[in-house]
């Protein structure tokens, strides 16, 4: 029965990888749109779980939402195609990137994303957080109106950034997470798909490490970070993510973040890398307060709790948390 659940889902995740490739190798618009079905089709049967309910409604919800998403841009796709007036043309290359923007769940049109996050479990968060943006930032690259993708920038940094102080479960929390790097995602992809691709590899594989961290110790709320007794080295290998992810200098994660303040610097974006270094440092705020608590604060620690780590899982993931530390050799070789 394992092996035949296991097959089932490595065959969906073929059909995911392989729906990707169809959309961004695609010559037409219709054939980016049969991609992003076969991406939604794919993904949900991943999602389901008949022995956990938050994950069949999440699926339900997703399929809801990215349904919506499809029918609007096979629509505007259409209605671009008819219609070839000046004004009515900038109108349907806001609404096709509206629908786009839906489809990856980037603010404004985020209120689906930290929902479906929360009833995942961590595999499936990864995919949706990563995998899942890849083909409509793509699209997005295609056909985009200036203006209006840098004011979603500003919404993302902000929504991401606001949105995260008074969240408790660590899913919405990287979900809030993901909206703010998906502003500066955006940017890089305006800047260059090359910038786009080295940051969404960073951002990639620090966001596996951490949930490779919480898999393995079955976390879902932030007070598991302060009650479970963790010994110190697993929590300075949180300290270490948690720096990457909020792009603190001189870690990994800070590498990409500084290439794309240095571009919108010199295309005298000024307000723009004001809005995302503020947005940033709070991002930063409450990570270090996570920690800050976690490490040192005393409290009481459930004792009779003994988090025991069997597999050797833990060693390699402490490996590639390390990698995070090699953001100080690059920086300091590239830019000083």
């Amino acid at each position: 029965m394992s092996y035949n659940l296991n097959s089932n889902k490595m065959f969906f995740l073929f059909i995911l990888f392989f729906s990707t490739i169809i959309s961004i190798s695609s010559n037409s618009w219709f054939g980016c749109w049969i991609g992003l079905e076969i991406n939604l089709l794919s993904f949900i049967p991943l999602m389901s779980n008949s022995l956990n309910l938050f994950a069949s409604e999440a699926s339900l919800k997703y399929f809801l939402t990215q349904s919506i998403a499809s029918i609007n841009f096979l629509f505007f796709t259409i209605m671009k195609m008819i219609l070839f007036k000046n004004f009515e043309m900038n109108m349907m290359m806001i609404l096709i990137n509206s629908s786009l923007l839906m489809k990856m769940g980037s603010a404004p049109f985020h209120f689906w994303f930290p929902i479906i996050v929360e009833g995942l479990s961590w595999m499936n968060c990864f995919i949706l957080m990563t995998w899942q943006k890849i083909t409509p930032m793509i699209l997005l690259s295609y056909y985009y109106n200036n203006n209006f993708l840098y004011l979603i920038m500003i919404f993302n940094v902000i929504i991401g950034a606001m949105g995260g102080l008074n969240q408790l479960s660590l899913r919405k929390l990287l979900a809030f997470s993901s909206i703010n790097n998906m502003g500066w995602m955006l940017s890089a992809l305006l800047i260059s798909e090359n910038l786009w691709l080295f940051y969404l590899l960073i951002y990639s594989f620090l966001l596996l490490i951490m949930c490779m961290l919480f898999y393995m110790f079955n976390m879902s709320y932030l007070n598991q970070l302060f009650i479970f007794n963790m010994n110190y080295m697993i929590k300075f290998l949180f300290l270490i993510n948690f720096f990457s992810m909020g792009g603190l200098p001189p870690f990994l994660g800070f590498l990409p973040k500084w290439i794309i303040i240095n571009f919108l610097i010199l295309n005298k974006f000024y307000f723009m890398t004001f809005i995302f270094i503020m947005m940033s440092l709070i991002m930063l705020f409450f990570y270090i307060r996570i920690m800050y608590s976690s490490i040192l604060f005393n409290y009481m620690k459930l004792k009779w709790f003994k988090i025991l780590i069997k597999n050797k899982m833990i060693y390699f993931n402490s490996m590639f948390c390390c990698i995070s530390l090699l953001g100080i050799i690059f920086s300091t070789f590239f830019f000083y």
